[in-house]
């Protein structure tokens, strides 16, 4: 597939697996890359790296997977991103709140390709 992903997680081992199970689910992009935490993210962005769809994690010190979705789609940056949080929330009110901060979708953890894969599609991505 055209476009390029990004993967934020504050630990490096999750990010490998999450883009192993990219791998798995058949899921290719021209490019992966990966950050450790939303400030990291969101410099990326503001230096005007182009990314088609973000996968995010909520919990990370510093600054959370909530604040950087916030305040990427408040500061207008790559408003036509995909972002999906990868967590293991539940909770309606929190899943309510990330959505109205401009999440696009969940992921919940622990996650398959298939399920991955799935929430891709319902996104139009990966496609």
């Amino acid at each position: 597939m055209q476009g390029t992903v990004l993967v934020v997680d504050d630990s490096a081992m999750m990010r490998k697996v999450v883009l192993r199970v990219l791998k798995m689910a058949d899921v290719e992009f021209e490019s992966t890359l990966e950050a450790g935490d939303g400030n990291e993210a969101l410099e990326m962005l503001r230096r005007g790296a182009d990314f088609d769809f973000m996968l995010l994690d909520v919990n990370m010190p510093g600054m959370s997977g909530l604040e950087c979705v916030k305040t990427l789609r408040d500061a207008g940056l790559q408003t036509p991103m995909k972002v999906m949080m990868v967590t293991t929330e539940d909770d309606h009110s929190f899943i309510r709140r990330a959505l109205e901060y401009g999440a696009d979708e969940f992921l919940m953890k622990p996650f398959t390709p298939e399920s991955l894969r799935e929430k891709l599609s319902m996104l139009g991505v990966g496609a």
